[in-house]
């Protein structure tokens, strides 16, 4: 495998705003610009009407003032939900965003996207497919957004809608088969949970031609050796912490 086109900064905002503002929402992604960050990861899924909306559970109740299953509601009952105001009283009334309004965000602030697809359970072809369509008409003049999905069958989807998109296939835990997944679903990088991750493993994914974005780190300390390692990307919820230029640390800065 040759390595693919990587134009992404090395520091991500985990979900907009990390734990600066409540996540997956528009505030949180100007929260996240105005720390100077060039680049979001946040999730995405499909209502009951089939809007693409963000959010990271399967279920409304963590992060919204809603209940139950958030794939099984049309949009117009999404949309009256407050998704903010779990997270502090000065983000109450906060809406949950549609893609279509992310992707406006990150035009006018001159920042990229990692899409991350998180599908309903049960929906993972159906929402692929719609996101990765949306998402190559919705980005046309900017930066191809990366995607990336822990389901193989969702990133499979989007590689036959959208083959030309750049995917990461996501990993919670080492796989010793990473190298066959990667290379059915043509992914340029493959994302892992950084506690999993030692220098000669990140050796080893290098070699392969694949880059790397790892997740969730939020140690200054850690984030230096990993990007020292040779790690591509780091996510991040201390969006205050790994600012936009913390990548001065690899150099030992």
């Amino acid at each position: 495998m040759t390595i693919k086109a990587w134009p992404y900064p090395p520091i991500v905002a985990h979900r907009g705003g990390g734990k600066l503002a409540p996540e997956n929402t528009l505030v949180g992604i100007d929260t996240g610009a105005r720390l100077g960050h060039k680049m979001i990861e946040f999730d995405v899924k499909l209502s009951l009407d089939g809007e693409i909306f963000l959010l990271h559970d399967d279920t409304l109740d963590r992060t919204s003032n809603g209940w139950g299953i958030a794939g099984q509601l049309p949009w117009e009952k999404l949309i009256q939900l407050d998704a903010g105001g779990w997270f502090g009283k000065d983000f109450t009334g906060e809406r949950l965003p549609l893609l279509s309004q992310v992707a406006e965000r990150c035009a006018s602030y001159g920042m990229m996207a990692n899409i991350e697809i998180k599908p309903t359970t049960g929906l993972e072809e159906e929402t692929g497919r719609v996101v990765a369509l949306a998402a190559r008409e919705l980005w046309q003049h900017q930066t191809a957004p990366l995607l990336s999905s822990f389901s193989y069958e969702a990133l499979q989807a989007a590689q036959q809608a959208v083959p030309e998109l750049p995917r990461g296939l996501l990993l919670h835990e080492w796989h010793d088969d990473w190298q066959q997944l990667t290379q059915r679903l043509d992914c340029v990088s493959v994302h892992f949970n950084h506690k999993v991750l030692n220098q000669q493993r990140v050796a080893v994914l290098k070699a392969a031609g694949l880059k790397i974005l790892v997740y969730t780190v939020n140690q200054p300390e850690r984030a230096r050796e990993l990007l020292n390692w040779g790690v591509d990307a780091i996510c991040t919820d201390r969006i205050d912490l790994l600012t936009a230029d913390f990548a001065a640390l690899q150099a030992g800065g």
